[in-house]
């Protein structure tokens, strides 16, 4: 005996319960009349335990466009924005970790001031022993509040790994539960109405200033990629449409894409601020658009690594194709159709060559 649902994702255009299979098995149908995914939802619940699977299935997914427009400001607002954040000085504090450092390369936590005295982003930076000059990569991270231990991508690149909170990362992890249950709770939610009070522009100034902190290290070299995944996929595209520094990017199942899609009768981006009718509001929705990656995927230049899968209940697949779509420039995409919010490591494999063998040629 099942539950199951059928039709574009989120919103199912048929729904049962309790629908007993003829000899275990039971086929069903779908279809789309605009490009989309169909999905299939199946429950089942057996002595006492709950059992979901889904099942996927893209139809024209290249021609999937955003329902987010571009505000006309949009430029104009941004452009501003890291101009008034860059009136603070960077005031950058680097200490020594000498109990992760390596016998190739030294790790110390830093911070730098973001867009006001005092407000500041914090990282783990990794840097080669060995004197010379290297590529960076800027690590930016996934949703929630936790610490950071360093991305080590071996000895001949420099990694700056940050966090978004203006909290040093090397607190016990009791701390971040407790930031992340109070003072943090859902912070992307905050200041909805207010472009210039909403949470992720300073998130979005502080990832820029990380550049600028990487730009400060006499060992660096020129060529910067970001990379993440998920809440770090979107930050990776949202830096790269905002600094002409960045060079190339990955991005792993970007949230934040798309994310008026409710109001328009289709899935939005995590963390899906408008799935709930109430905050459809035209002063909400208004202001979300300086934040959607969409609109920053339209200004990317650079070439970049994608992959993300069909059955992602966190990030649909409807938005990052929405993104990934409006890419002008080289991209690749590494599609794994049966994952969610999750990678294989074929996926984690690719990522790593892809950016590697891309620093290594940009170093050429």
């Amino acid at each position: 005996t099942v539950d199951y649902e059928v039709g574009p994702e989120f919103f199912p255009t048929v729904k049962k319960e309790g629908v007993v299979l003829k000899d275990g098995k039971m086929t069903l149908k779908a279809k789309m009349t605009e490009p989309g995914f169909a999905r299939c939802r199946v429950v089942a619940k057996k002595d006492g335990y709950t059992y979901e699977g889904l099942a996927t299935v893209a139809f024209s997914e290249d021609q999937i466009r955003p329902t987010s427009p571009e505000p006309a400001d949009f430029d104009a607002f941004w452009t501003d924005a890291l101009a008034q954040a860059r009136k603070t000085p960077l005031d950058p504090i680097v200490t020594l970790l000498p109990e992760r450092c390596t016998p190739t390369q030294n790790v110390y936590q830093v911070s730098f001031q973001n867009e006001r005295p005092g407000s500041r982003i914090y990282g783990i930076l990794m840097m080669p022993k060995k004197e010379g000059k290297y590529p960076a990569v800027l690590w930016v991270p996934g949703a929630g509040v936790r610490g950071r231990q360093g991305f080590n991508l071996g000895d001949s690149i420099i990694t700056l790994q940050i966090g978004i909170h203006g909290i040093p990362v090397d607190m016990p992890d009791g701390v971040y539960r407790d930031l992340g249950s109070a003072a943090l709770s859902g912070y992307w939610r905050y200041s909805m109405n207010d472009r210039d009070e909403h949470y992720y522009k300073r998130v979005y100034t502080g990832c820029v200033r990380a550049i600028d902190f990487i730009y400060t290290l006499p060992e660096f070299n020129g060529n910067l990629a970001t990379f993440g995944g998920s809440q770090g996929g979107a930050l990776s595209i949202v830096i790269a449409g905002l600094d002409a520094r960045v060079k190339g990017l990955v991005s792993f199942y970007p949230a934040l894409c798309d994310m008026a899609g409710y109001a328009h009768g289709r899935a939005g981006g995590w963390p899906h601020l408008f799935k709930d009718e109430k905050n459809r509001t035209p002063e909400k929705i208004k202001t979300i658009q300086y934040f959607d990656v969409v609109n920053f995927a339209r200004q990317v230049k650079v070439p970049g690594f994608y992959t993300f899968g069909y059955n992602d209940m966190v990030c649909p697949p409807t938005t990052t194709y929405s993104a990934y779509n409006v890419i002008n420039a080289p991209k690749e995409l590494f599609v794994a159709e049966t994952t969610a919010h999750y990678a294989y490591a074929e996926q984690w494999s690719a990522a790593w060559n892809w950016v590697m063998n891309f620093l290594k040629n940009k170093s050429k």
